[in-house]
């Protein structure tokens, strides 16, 4: 089995190591532009030595965002903001991702450090749309539920947003269908309530994602990878499950998607999580063994031999570090130097670097 820092090829392109820097919201944008703010968060992690470095979600619709600050990718001025921050990911020899989302009824709220919950018009606030008109719990907005023939729109919206991101230099495009947001709304019965073609049977809840994976790789050429995140599990009874997960995985495998990205949770206030150290590593492997796809696996993964051995043991094919990463931008060359492995670093480095850790290209 391939081990952390063993290269992984999808279609075109060969990730250096298995270590991804997962999208974390950053909450700092002017009406969706990326900044300097993304510029030294993105850089640095790139700098640290991860293979893929995704942005935070990037919303494909104004009113698809979660907050008045989220970047956004719904017009070619963002693309353009993005640009530079991708040239020099890329010129670290790192990937750039990028992922794409529309946060439906958890929309129009406030940064996690102005307290959350609803933020009104006159406060930059707007309408969100959803699957019914339930909101996710009280404090949050009510949405518009959307019409049946408004849902070929979200699906060219996140199409659009892909164009863009291809022309931005982006090299792997992740759908957002996870943590309570449109497309996961869409896919749980906990709040897919609806009576048309897109709400009752697991079919029929599924529409609107894969739909939506068929527009996207209209315009995501072939030669690049396309991955999802799901939320594998709601953590409640009557919800969503790994069942129904595995059962998707397969069908967007048939769909050219090429890795499953395992979160969980996020769409029922209700939901008890047995948070721990990996807790959501069953659901990849289970997801990557049954549906033949590779997987990644996200959520508490902190230690370099826990991240070796998931790997390793083919429970996923990557890891995705969030909280460890802001932590310590560096957690890949530190982990490489801890397993034995000669790590990547920067030429403006190594006079810092371990001399019998280095592997540097020409």
């Amino acid at each position: 089995m391939p081990a952390l820092f063993d290269p992984l090829r999808l279609r075109d392109l060969t990730l250096r190591n298995r270590i991804v820097v997962s999208p974390m919201c950053q909450y700092s944008c002017n009406d969706g532009l990326a900044n300097t703010w993304h510029l030294v968060h993105l850089g640095a992690r790139a700098v640290g030595g991860a293979s893929l470095v995704f942005t935070e979600a990037a919303a494909v619709t104004a009113e698809g965002r979660i907050s008045p600050h989220d970047l956004g990718i719904w017009n070619d001025a963002h693309a353009a903001a993005l640009a530079p921050i991708v040239q020099f990911i890329r010129g670290q020899r790192r990937a750039a991702g990028i992922q794409i989302a529309h946060a439906g009824r958890k929309g129009s709220t406030a940064r996690p450090w102005q307290g959350g919950g609803r933020v009104d018009a006159v406060d930059g606030g707007w309408e969100p749309v959803g699957a019914t008109t339930a909101p996710f719990t009280p404090g949050y907005p009510v949405p518009r539920e959307l019409a049946t023939s408004e849902l070929p729109g979200i699906a060219a919206a996140f199409r659009d947003a892909a164009s863009r991101a291809l022309d931005a230099g982006f090299e792997v495009v992740e759908l957002h269908a996870a943590h309570g947001y449109l497309i996961h709304e869409f896919l749980s019965p906990l709040s897919n309530t609806r009576t048309d073609a897109y709400g009752g049977s697991f079919d029929n809840r599924i529409r609107l994602c894969l739909e939506t994976v068929d527009a996207i790789r209209t315009a995501w050429p072939e030669r690049l990878p396309l991955f999802v995140r799901l939320s594998t599990t709601d953590w409640v009874e009557e919800g969503w499950t790994v069942d129904d997960s595995v059962a998707l995985a397969s069908r967007l495998k048939d769909r050219g998607v090429d890795l499953v990205d395992c979160s969980s949770g996020g769409n029922a206030a209700r939901a008890t999580i047995p948070v721990g150290p990996g807790y959501q590593v069953p659901a990849a492997e289970r997801i990557r063994r049954e549906a033949g796809i590779a997987t990644g696996a996200v959520g508490l993964i902190t230690d370099a031999r826990q991240a070796d051995a998931i790997v390793a043991s083919g429970q996923a094919d990557v890891v995705l570090l969030a909280r460890q990463m802001l932590r310590d931008p560096y957690w890949p060359l530190h982990a490489a130097a801890e397993l034995g492995h000669a790590a990547d670093w920067p030429s403006q480095y190594l006079r810092a670097a371990p001399q019998d850790a280095i592997a540097r290209e020409a």
